[in-house]
């Protein structure tokens, strides 16, 4: 009689194998929602990185003309987290609730905020967020802003352009590489020589040189990005059809 209920048991348990099934699905069906939906995180996070830098300057001006200790502190915070991804010198920057968005080294060392004679370097240490008279800088100088900016908008155009080729049996085309590098030519030629003191951009240049950039950086790697996707679909439903269609998991074994 033991000798049955134990043999019960083992006929009802279930697979060793089935937790591991479980965990395999989950992953697959993760996997497959990023695939399905890369664009909209790529845009989502894109859109979050642009939007804060300009959270800053508002944070500095609530404190100053409010006296808000913690906007200020909050607002220096950001500035501290994207000093690693940007210079953001004042006389490449957006100035916000001030007299003027965009001052030029001389107008700076007028106002005494900045003080004079310093190099672009010295300029760059001090990490001087603007001031009440002047306004407060945005934490990404002007180029980055039309970089990611136009990553942003271009990703919302690859959307579209993507959803309307896909109706028709088509692909968004790739940007031919040599392409790319002809758009990459006026950005390098526009920082480099400014960062030699040949010549003072502005920031209309800054802003036409950025957007090739990050323009032809969509057009260029988003393809691939979508070919990619495309194979791990693929690679998941192939997965996915050798489970059961139902649960995910692979039909119980038979005893």
């Amino acid at each position: 009689m033991a000798a049955e209920e134990r043999k019960d048991e083992v006929a009802v348990s279930p697979p060793a194998g089935d937790a591991a099934d479980r965990i395999a699905g989950t992953i697959d069906r993760l996997v497959a929602w990023m695939a399905r939906h890369w664009l909209a995180l790529f845009n989502t996070i894109v859109a979050l990185f642009i939007v804060v830098p300009f959270v800053a300057p508002v944070l500095m001006h609530l404190g100053s003309a409010r006296g808000c200790a913690a906007c200020m502190a909050a607002g220096r915070v950001i500035y501290i987290a994207y000093t690693p991804t940007c210079h953001q010198l004042p006389e490449r920057s957006y100035f916000l609730f001030g007299p003027q968005v965009t001052y030029t080294v001389g107008e700076l060392e007028a106002s005494g905020v900045v003080p004079a004679g310093l190099n672009i370097l010295q300029r760059e240490l001090l990490r001087i967020p603007g001031a009440a008279s002047l306004g407060y800088k945005v934490a990404m100088c002007e180029r980055d802003v039309a970089i990611f900016g136009s990553l942003l908008l271009g990703g919302l155009v690859f959307a579209l352009a993507r959803s309307i080729l896909h109706r028709r049996g088509r692909e968004v085309p790739r940007l031919p590489i040599r392409a790319y590098l002809v758009a990459l030519v006026p950005m390098l030629i526009d920082g480099v020589t400014q960062l030699f003191g040949l010549r003072e951009s502005n920031w209309i240049l800054r802003t036409i040189t950025g957007m090739l950039f990050g323009l032809a950086t969509v057009w260029l790697a988003y393809p691939y990005v979508q070919e990619a996707m495309t194979d791990v679909l693929k690679t998941n439903r192939s997965a996915s059809a050798r489970r059961d269609p139902e649960t995910g998991q692979k039909p119980p074994h038979m005893l």
